[in-house]
């Protein structure tokens, strides 16, 4: 039986004295609110109206039966409230500071389809770490090796000006004799990781390049700004050196790649939206066509 519709058609009819009146006000039928209260009525072991005269007139135990009724529905009613509530409350989820504002309201009106609001947290790989693990936030994109990876993001080098498209070995670098000035390669804050960073350093010692040619910015920005002013090379995804109008190309050799895992506090979150999201999630995290990550 459905106590709380059983219940709901009771304190209805019993307010307005009518089974038609008390139905509509219930929002359901009247044979449907009549068929409710008999139930309830074998429920309780006792009659809550007396039917033998023209209104719906509530007898003794009727009478008494009828605040605890109301408190009942009064209390449903609240939690529905609470559940409504629950579910528009956002799930505060950490993500890259890469992520652009355009694919994180994509993601987010991706989740809004499924019932969900995100509310993002960007923050250093590092830092989500940290916020996941305080409770912070619900979910986060976890920085990670390729191999555990559900998303990976191959990572290349990006100019300010148009250079050869063809991979870049990273050989062609090499500091030249008489000459003051090299290139560099700047890595940024969110690849400052030791299956990127330390990669990157083999293949430039590999290729006899200074130290000083491959090193971390304190920030995007910085490392962004010294592109433009120095003609550095910048270490990024190819959707990253899009966004910031730079001219991209990929590396030779062995890729260089971003790995990204989706982790939750508890519970089967991850793997929900993890797999409901999979694809707005590759889109923010630059992922190439195509290459939306492993099942």
């Amino acid at each position: 039986m459905d106590l709380v519709g059983a219940c709901r058609a009771f304190v209805k009819v019993g307010e307005r004295g009518s089974f038609t009146q008390g139905a509509e006000a219930a929002g359901m039928p009247q044979p449907v609110a009549s068929r409710r209260i008999a139930a309830l009525e074998r429920h309780l072991g006792s009659p809550l109206f007396d039917r033998s005269g023209r209104r719906a007139a509530l007898t003794p135990f009727g009478r008494e039966l009828l605040p605890s009724a109301k408190r009942l529905v009064e209390l449903a009613d609240a939690m529905e409230c609470d559940a409504e509530r629950a579910r528009l409350r956002p799930v505060a989820c950490a993500v890259p500071e890469i992520c652009s504002v355009r694919r994180l309201a994509e993601l987010d009106a991706a989740a809004h389809e499924m019932g969900m609001v995100l509310g993002f947290r960007p923050a250093g790989p590092a830092t989500r770490k940290e916020l996941l693990t305080s409770h912070e936030v619900r979910l986060a994109l976890i920085a990670v090796a390729p191999h555990e990876a559900t998303w990976t993001v191959p990572l290349g080098v990006a100019s300010a000006v148009t250079t050869d498209a063809r991979p870049l070995h990273i050989g062609t670098l090499r500091p030249r004799p008489r000459r003051r000035a090299f290139p560099r390669i700047r890595i940024q804050p969110e690849d400052d990781l030791p299956h990127i960073r330390d990669r990157l350093e083999q293949l430039g010692h590999r290729a006899a390049l200074l130290p000083a040619q491959i090193t971390v910015a304190p920030s995007l920005t910085a490392a962004v700004s010294e592109t433009l002013r120095t003609g550095a090379l910048l270490l990024c995804s190819s959707a990253q050196a899009d966004e910031l109008g730079l001219f991209w190309r990929p590396l030779a050799g062995t890729p260089v790649v971003r790995g990204y895992q989706l982790r939750a506090v508890g519970g089967t979150d991850a793997q929900r939206v993890g797999e409901g999201l999979r694809e707005p999630f590759a889109r923010c995290l630059g992922v190439p066509a195509g290459g939306q990550g492993r099942s």
